[in-house]
């Protein structure tokens, strides 16, 4: 991980730190106040909606712990990071989320159909609900701002969590202002809706971090941005296949490019780099990068795993030209491993060049002598 990009994660820790604080507050005082006053209310609707207070206080702790876990770098244990700490976070939190929803559904259902098990909220009931509503809005405005700022989808998870309790305190206002006005019915089915938002938010949680667990890619449009910088890179051809991962709000790629076959080592390594930063640099949520560099396209070209590595490529190179005396003051040889075939470059120092007719003739005569050997393509000679 770059300097820069452990500065991004230690920013992202910190705001998400302060962030989830002042909604672990917010939640304890509105869960005390909700369950308190839905006991005195006798509002099962409100009893409901301070237990998905309670929710949100736990998912504070689970983003927390997510987060401080999340935010350290890697190590010998984990050396893509501990980005997923975060994903499985919000995949307990959304398993929690829906277990609490099938237990309210459960209770409200039963008591719709025992009418003596019905509560009778009080006007109390509709202040707090209030309340709550305020107060869970300007939460989900300040989560989902810093989430926006941080690219955190954990964070915005948990605005949406508090956006959804903001919903369901209005769904209680509606459920307990029916039953005071004679509906009876209407808290104990409001507080089914309640369930229900919270089985929703639970699914929202679950779904995204299976995906994240799976290695799903980013989105089309995210993809496209990253093909546009990697082919703005000078000397990269095309892209052969890029692949891509999400881990706790980060991103990583790995990609071939497919560059000029007869390109050195070193400034194949340039290109791969400045793909690499280019990459790091303009896409904020991307911290690890792998480039493979191509000198052809794997896809349609032959495959060439069977060809000799250059020791072997050597030896019978050495066994078909042993009758060629010019052979021996090569300086150097290239082998170019293309489409199932090797290319042979060789190197002489310009002293020995006797002109144009000769080297032909030396040409002529190199490649007549590999043309048994079907690993081999092409021999060129160069003078210099």
């Amino acid at each position: 991980m770059t300097a820069e990009a452990e500065t991004r994660a230690e920013r992202r820790f910190r705001e998400t730190k302060r962030v989830t604080l002042i909604g672990a507050v917010v939640n304890l005082l509105l869960s005390i106040v909700k369950l308190a006053f839905g006991w005195i209310a006798q509002s099962q609707a409100l009893l409901a909606d301070g237990i998905h207070s309670l929710s949100d206080l736990l998912s504070d702790a689970l983003v927390w712990f997510a987060a401080a876990h999340s935010a350290q770098g890697p190590d010998s244990d984990h050396p893509y990071g501990h980005g997923r700490f975060e994903t499985l976070a919000t995949l307990g939190l959304g398993l929690l989320l829906a277990l609490v929803a099938v237990g309210i559904i459960w209770d409200a259902s039963s008591r719709l159909f025992s009418p003596e098990r019905l509560l009778i909220p009080g006007s109390l009931a509709l202040v707090v609900a209030l309340m709550s509503v305020v107060a869970k809005e300007w939460l989900y405005h300040f989560t989902v701002r810093v989430a926006r700022r941080v690219k955190s989808d954990m964070l915005r998870a948990n605005a949406w969590h508090h956006r959804t309790d903001a919903i369901s305190s209005v769904v209680v206002i509606v459920g307990v202002a029916g039953t005071i006005a004679g509906l009876p019915y209407l808290d104990a089915i409001a507080t089914i809706g309640v369930g229900l938002m919270i089985a929703h938010v639970g699914w929202e949680l679950v779904w995204p971090a299976v995906q994240e667990l799976a290695d799903a890619g980013l989105e089309e449009e995210r993809l496209q941005q990253i093909r546009n910088i990697i082919l703005s890179v000078n000397g990269v051809k095309a892209i052969h296949m890029l692949r891509t991962r999400s881990s706790g709000g980060q991103a990583s790629a790995d990609v071939h490019v497919l560059v000029n076959p007869k390109l050195s080592v070193s400034e194949g390594h340039m290109i791969s780099q400045m793909v690499m930063d280019n990459l790091t640099e303009d896409i904020e949520e991307m911290s690890d990068v792998t480039v493979h560099i191509d000198p052809e396209d794997d896809e349609v070209a032959a495959p060439s795993k069977d060809l000799p590595m250059r020791d072997a490529a050597e030896e019978l190179l050495s066994e078909c030209w042993r009758e060629i005396p010019e052979i021996v003051r090569r300086e150097r040889m290239l082998l170019h491993f293309l489409d199932g075939k090797i290319d042979i470059e060789l190197f002489f120092p310009l002293y020995t060049y006797q002109g144009l007719k000769e080297a032909e003739e030396l040409t002529g005569l190199l490649q007549e002598r590999v043309k048994e050997q079907e690993c081999f393509r092409k021999v060129r000679i160069y003078f210099g």
